[in-house]
């Protein structure tokens, strides 16, 4: 017995022994080796949490064993999670990166986890709290923080993302062309660019990679990729709630919500809602358009059985159903034709005036409804296996776009065309695996193949109304087959054009499929070799039936035989029907190669050579007439496929521990561009895609980063682009040329060989800084901040063939925020987006039938608003 009770008591004392020893101390500090004050030390998956003093130092109690996990978080740093393996007596030193330090900002553009700075491929980062803190946010804010970045929206379906200048022609989106700029959200491709208009939801980052990445990402990406990573479901709960309200009504509300279901489960559910008024005045309806009416959410459920398994199903759902989007008259050219065909006479004629001279008076009178109706989602599956010294990544994805528009593509108040839209259906689905790690001490890389299955189908309308005549009628004086009866009474016939339109049928149905492969050999101690290559394969197939119907029954009519011949050949001259089916398939086989030399932490320089292309495309918007005749071209039913040839030498500097200079050049030769081609030939009523025999697009990048002190900060990048047709021939007249005749021959293209290209300025740039302090006051773990950042680019042209009127003059966007943020608890801060309120023009527009008339996408006007949000 007294055996036993001593044995007990022995038990008593050590267990007694072991709590006293529960209890952790430490100091939080920075990567410089200097405190960070207050920062918050939280037990995961518990309530047990305390907060470091002025000096960092903490000490914590715990009645958990071995092993667990510290969070560790401060206001302007890197939230972090710490493995306790064993209670020690001595205090331990946990270090958080700061936001601001980009050379320790983490990213997976090469398909794994490393360091912004150690890799060899120009890449630049938006991260979360950035994004979080101004003000509504979506693709078109990144490019007034990344300068090579340009982004053009006329609507959601009518968007270009580019990357020095090239991925996307400008102008028309025709749905036969692929984007060169890849859009990935958590791996999963997102092949149709309206996603560019979504609201950002819980994003964590935004990674865009500058130049050809097709030996990475699955999809080709022939100008770069922008990689969004959103934040993941969590085994520690948490939930931030936010709201936002702004002049113009508007009103954002979002909320995340995460935590554990289960032992091995967690899931994640994000909402976010948008309104705003419109910035518009219609004074025909009496109301606002272009207004913002947004509704989104995003819902992960991940499991995790084991360390090394990760499986993330994920779920998406976007409705957008603005009023919007109308641009307004921005002015007139006068054109080669005739005068009574040139605008100012056209609408004397039907008694018309524009209800402003001043694109920024911000008014309109559009009698046709504006319609932007915007759904898209999907679902996706991604599974990693954690095998060997990598992880083998399985990602299986299914996505769709509804398109619902209606336009006002003659930009006046008179019915002209009553009807212009391209309603749109687009189902894909993809599948991706691949493997990458760092297989051995020196060799890391990337192997995977992909796959994705696309259908779009459009039914499109285009239709007449009562003015149409006087805009559309090309012919005048007597008619020889008709005595007695002018051109101009033809023309005027009652009813003849009004309801007469084209009415569409067309679908695309496309595959690709690809392997890729990209690896880092350390040759020698800091010198690194990279070859990477990929095989690929693209198959199109499409259908296009146009039929033109409506507009004065003819048939039926009491005019003669004659005029109804000749009433006949306007209706045939305005709008005609066309049918033809088109297959492409082409494969192809491209390559990068990249030589890396890092001799110590502050050095990583490279050297490129890659080639790249963008698939195959075929046109689905109608195609022009055999020249002479009324018969479709069907040699350019198919558009071939570009390819490239770039190189680029680059370097990332650390110069200080606290500054970062990066610089680099590039080079692309590429050959068959993609563009579009806008003819003022009769029976061409919408633009269609045709290859420009070579372009040149060569420049320099600049970035850095500079933490002045441990409460200011700043950043700043520029581009110089220098981007031309090398040789094009075949180009569209610019607005002014419309109706050029050389010896009585129409002229319908134009040898541009040496013009810039459209969309690109020659400067381009961006700074921004913040300035923050500790708020002792208001909250243990909280800062004061205020920061601002700008944006600026030089003038460029708006027209896909140089013009001398649509140019859009350069111009500078300021943006400020300030307020205070937490961890946890209430973050309240206010915001400005243009808070100049300058005026300018983010993309000009000649009106359909090229009368003269153009129109502007303006850019917001000052917009500013308050911000609060709550986190559990």
């Amino acid at each position: 017995m007294k055996k036993e009770l001593l044995t007990f008591t022995f038990f008593l004392f050590t267990a007694s022994f072991v709590f006293a020893q529960s209890k952790i101390t430490g100091i939080v500090k920075r990567t410089d080796g200097s405190a960070i004050a207050r920062a918050t030390v939280a037990i995961r998956g518990t309530k047990t949490a305390v907060s470091a003093d002025d000096n960092g130092a903490f000490t914590i109690e715990t009645k958990q064993q071995p092993p667990f996990y510290l969070q560790i978080s401060a206001v302007g740093f890197k939230p972090q999670d710490f493995q306790i393996l064993q209670i020690q007596e001595a205090p331990i030193d946990l270090v958080l990166v700061e936001n601001a330090l980009l050379d320790q900002i983490v990213v997976t553009s090469r398909r794994r986890v490393e360091v912004v700075q150690d890799v060899p491929i120009p890449i630049s980062v938006v991260g979360g709290s950035q994004i979080d803190q101004a003000g509504a946010f979506n693709v078109n804010r990144v490019k007034e923080i990344i300068p090579s970045v340009q982004l053009y929206s006329s609507n959601p379906r009518n968007t270009g993302i580019n990357i020095r200048g090239i991925g996307s022609p400008f102008g028309l989106t025709n749905d036969g062309l692929d984007p060169g700029v890849g859009f990935y959200v958590d791996g999963v491709y997102y092949a149709r660019p309206a996603a560019a208009t979504l609201d950002f939801l819980d994003i964590d980052r935004i990674e865009v990679l500058r130049g050809p990445q097709g030996t990475l990402f699955g999809k080709n990406t022939s100008a770069g990729a922008i990689n969004i990573t959103t934040r993941k479901a969590s085994f520690t709960p948490e939930a931030t709630f936010e709201t936002s309200y702004g002049n113009y009504g508007y009103i954002q509300a979002k909320a995340s919500v995460s935590g554990p279901l289960s032992k091995k489960i967690a899931a994640r559910l994000s909402f976010s809602g948008t309104q705003r008024n419109g910035l518009v005045d219609n004074i025909r309806t009496g109301r606002a358009t272009n207004d913002i009416n947004n509704l989104g959410g995003r819902a992960q459920l991940l499991y995790k059985p084991t360390d090394d398994i990760a499986l993330t199903l994920a779920g998406d759902i976007t409705d957008q159903k603005p009023d919007g989007y109308a641009q307004v008259v921005a002015g007139v050219v006068p054109t080669k034709r005739a005068a009574y065909r040139q605008f100012n006479n056209i609408i004397a004629d039907l008694n018309y005036k524009l209800p402003s001279l001043n694109a920024f008076d911000r008014v309109i009178d559009h009698d046709t409804p504006w319609r932007s109706g915007n759904q898209l989602g999907g679902a996706s599956l991604n599974a990693d296996f954690k095998i060997g010294h990598g992880t083998l990544t399985s990602t299986t994805a299914w996505r769709y776009w509804n398109w619902d528009p209606s336009n006002d593509r003659d930009f006046t108040g008179l019915p002209v065309l009553a009807k212009s839209q391209n309603p749109a259906k687009h189902k894909s689905w993809s599948q991706e695996v691949r493997y990458a790690g760092q297989l051995t001490e020196k060799l890391s890389g990337v192997i995977g193949l992909f796959y994705i299955d696309q259908k779009v189908d459009i039914t499109g309308t285009e239709e007449s109304g009562s003015a149409q005549a006087r805009f559309a009628k090309s012919t005048t004086g007597n008619n020889a087959n008709t005595p007695g009866t002018t051109n101009d009474q033809l023309w005027a016939t009652p009813g003849l054009l009004e309801g007469y339109g084209i009415y569409t049928d067309a679908s695309i149905k496309s595959q690709s499929a690809a392997a890729f492969a990209s690896i880092d050999l350390e040759v020698f101690k800091g010198f690194h070799i990279l070859p990477g290559a990929r095989i690929n394969y693209d198959n199109k197939d499409v259908y296009y039936n146009r039929a033109a119907r409506g507009g004065l029954d003819i048939a039926n009519s009491n005019y003669s035989a004659a005029v109804k011949s000749e009433l006949q050949k306007i209706k045939n001259l305005v709008y005609s029907s066309q049918q033809y089916d088109a297959s492409a398939d082409e494969k192809n086989f491209t390559y990068s190669i990249t030589a890396a030399y890092k001799p110590g932490k502050r050095i990583n320089a490279f050297a490129t050579y890659s080639t790249s292309f963008k698939p195959v495309g075929v046109n689905v918007a109608g195609l022009p007439s055999v020249v002479g005749g009324t018969t479709a071209d069907l040699s350019l039913a198919v558009i071939k496929p570009e390819n490239t040839k770039h190189y680029e030498i680059g370097v990332k500097t650390t110069p200080l521990n606290n500054l970062i200079l990066n610089l680099n050049y590039h080079n692309s030769d590429i050959k068959n561009y993609q563009t579009n081609v806008q003819s003022p030939e009769l029976g061409v009523n919408r633009g269609y895609i045709a290859n420009a025999d070579k372009v040149n697009v060569k420049g320099l990048e600049f970035d850095g980063n500079f933490r002045a002190s441990q409460n200011f900060s700043v950043y700043g990048a520029a581009a110089y682009t220098d981007a031309k047709y090398v040789k094009f021939t075949n180009a569209p007249l610019p607005l002014e040329e419309t109706g050029l005749t050389v010896n009585g021959q129409q002229v319908a293209f134009k040898d541009i060989s040496g013009g810039r290209l459209p969309g690109i300025s020659k400067w381009a740039g961006s700074l921004g800084g913040e300035f923050s302090i500790v708020a002792k006051y208001i909250n243990k773990d909280t800062r004061f901040f205020i920061a601002a950042d700008g944006f600026f680019r030089s003038k460029f042209s708006s027209s896909p063939s140089p013009s001398g009127y649509l140019n859009i003059g350069g111009y500078s966007i300021l943006n400020a925020r300030a307020g205070f943020r937490a961890i946890k608890g209430i973050s309240a801060y206010i915001w400005s987006r243009n808070l100049l309120n300058k005026n300018y023009f983010e993309q000009l527009l000649p009106a359909g039938g090229n009368a003269g008339q153009y129109a502007a996408v303006l850019g917001d006007q000052r917009t500013f608003g308050v911000t609060l949000r709550y986190a559990l």
